[in-house]
């Protein structure tokens, strides 16, 4: 399966040591996320990879090249303008993303898990818009799906905010609230309904507004799976701590 990563984030929550460098080449007991995240999605039924960039982009591309790629087809989805956000990277790359299966996985270079990507995969269901990894953990905002795992909503719960396509008529206290991991599995099926999106948006609004027409699924991370959010100092603190794990 087709892999887009995405490495270009401004890292501002782990200045000032992304203000000399990407994000996604801050290194984890040694070795950059972006290198631990590739190599592992190789390592689990990932077959070539896209990789976006903006926030010193020439970096990310030289640092590749220096790699030879690990040996992996590897291409580049440049945003060197401005950052596009989750839904308009997706976009923006997808003249990149074509495959023979029509599906894609994504996943977020700052993003550490002991997540078997391999299952994950197993678990796709095919015919559907998207599949997204989730989880049970405390959070401020949630995806809402209902008993089949069917996508219907979003809140934040401290502010009391909801997005659902069944608004007015929702009540998100009936649904599921689960979390979501940051990586999911697309269909190019995608890029049709979003050709009327601007170049910058959300991947969950997007998500949100096609809840209703079309099957957007979650699945239910494994209990023991650690996953780790590197994007601020704390995070890079506990995957330091964690890496032999990932």
């Amino acid at each position: 399966m087709k892999a887009l990563v995405f490495a270009a984030g401004l890292g501002t929550r782990l200045r000032p040591i992304t203000d000399h460098m990407p994000k996604a080449l801050v290194p984890v007991a040694g070795v950059p996320m972006l290198e631990r995240v590739i190599l592992k999605l190789a390592s689990q039924g990932c077959d070539s990879f896209v990789v976006n960039v903006h926030h010193f982009a020439s970096m990310i591309e030289d640092y590749l090249a220096d790699k030879a790629n690990f040996g992996l087809p590897i291409a580049i989805s440049e945003e060197r303008a401005e950052p596009l956000e989750t839904g308009g990277g997706i976009k923006h790359a997808a003249p990149l993303l074509h495959s023979a299966e029509g599906r894609f996985l994504v996943h977020n270079a700052d993003i550490l898990s002991t997540l078997d990507v391999g299952w994950f995969i197993g678990h796709d269901t095919p015919g559907t818009l998207a599949t997204l990894l989730v989880r049970e953990v405390p959070s401020d905002r949630y995806l809402l799906f209902d008993d089949d795992m069917r996508l219907t909503g979003w809140t934040n719960v401290k502010t009391g905010e909801v997005k659902s396509p069944y608004l007015p008529d929702y009540d998100p206290s009936a649904y599921h609230k689960l979390s979501f991991c940051g990586i999911h599995i697309i269909s190019e099926e995608v890029f049709p309904a979003m050709a009327s999106w601007p170049d910058k948006f959300s991947i969950i609004d997007f998500y949100l507004s096609m809840a209703a027409s079309s099957t957007i699924k979650g699945v239910l991370a494994p209990a023991d799976m650690r996953l780790v959010d590197i994007g601020s100092p704390d995070g890079l603190r506990e995957a330091e701590a964690l890496a032999a794990r990932f």
